[in-house]
């Protein structure tokens, strides 16, 4: 999956597989430029109590001495290109997508100009942060995951993907990944999309990218790697729906906190 350098974002992405977000709260506010830095927080990808939601995150960064922590309402009534919207995200210096539903968060934000505005900031400012948590952090890159199961997620047509937010070319993260069983679907994805690099996050555990292309990970548990770029043999393309899919060379790492991967390369450095 190889980049021209000119093609890496400036931006910082920070990506966490759900569960307790406390600690990722808290590596937000030290990653900030200063505590006065605004933070916008989009809970759009909650069907439900989206306004209590954003009102406890706030809550939450104020007390980790975020002042200028704001919940940034965005729903079918409230449009994602209202002025006062654009002008909030041109001042902001994180925005943090909650949990929830991905496929509801890209229904309110595709094809609109906060989205692309978005994609501008994260592109070409070095001080720009774009965080999310579990279905927040699922919508970031290029492609999601929407739905899979289980066993029937190594069958063709077990699975749903379509577009994110496109920080990030060519990649899947996918959310409690393995709490909920969650290797087939991502596997599946790569088979589907072979030019693309799957990251499976465990809760409380979570991935800071810097540059578009250095991860290094965070948290408790593992963050899962498949890299498909060896990959041959898959049978996706001559089987029918319900069929179990098959491949070979499927590269999987499992990576834990401190641990850094090169996401065009795909080399590992150890913590020292």
């Amino acid at each position: 999956m190889p980049q021209t350098p000119a093609a890496f974002p400036l931006g910082t992405l920070v990506a966490l597989g759900g569960g307790d977000d406390d600690a990722m709260l808290a590596l937000l506010g030290e990653l900030l430029p200063t505590p006065e830095t605004p933070v916008e927080i989009v809970t759009a990808a909650s069907w439900r109590n989206a306004a209590m939601t954003g009102a406890a995150y706030e809550r939450s960064f104020r007390e980790l001495g975020c002042p200028a922590a704001r919940y940034l309402p965005i729903s079918e009534h409230q449009s994602a290109d209202a002025p006062a919207t654009l002008r909030r995200l041109a001042r902001a210096g994180l925005v943090f997508f909650s949990g929830g539903d991905q496929e509801r968060l890209l229904e309110l934000l595709a094809g609109t100009e906060f989205a692309r505005q978005l994609q501008q900031r994260f592109q070409h400012d070095a001080a720009f942060i774009v965080a999310g948590t579990s279905a927040g952090a699922a919508a970031l890159p290029e492609q999601m995951i929407i739905d899979g199961y289980g066993w029937r997620s190594l069958r063709k047509g077990g699975i749903k993907t379509g577009a994110g937010l496109n920080l990030l070319p060519r990649l899947f993260i996918d959310q409690h990944f393995a709490e909920r069983g969650r290797f087939g679907r991502l596997a599946h994805a790569l088979l589907a999309h072979p030019a693309c690099l799957g990251l499976g996050l465990s809760e409380e555990t979570g991935l800071i990218i810097r540059g578009g292309r250095h991860a290094t990970v965070f948290g408790d548990g593992v963050a899962t790697v498949l890299d498909a770029r060896a990959l041959h043999g898959t049978n996706l393309g001559r089987i029918g729906r319900g069929e179990p899919v098959s491949c070979q060379d499927l590269r999987l790492h499992l990576l834990v906190a401190g641990q850094q991967l090169d996401l065009t390369t795909c080399e590992i450095r150890n913590s020292a």
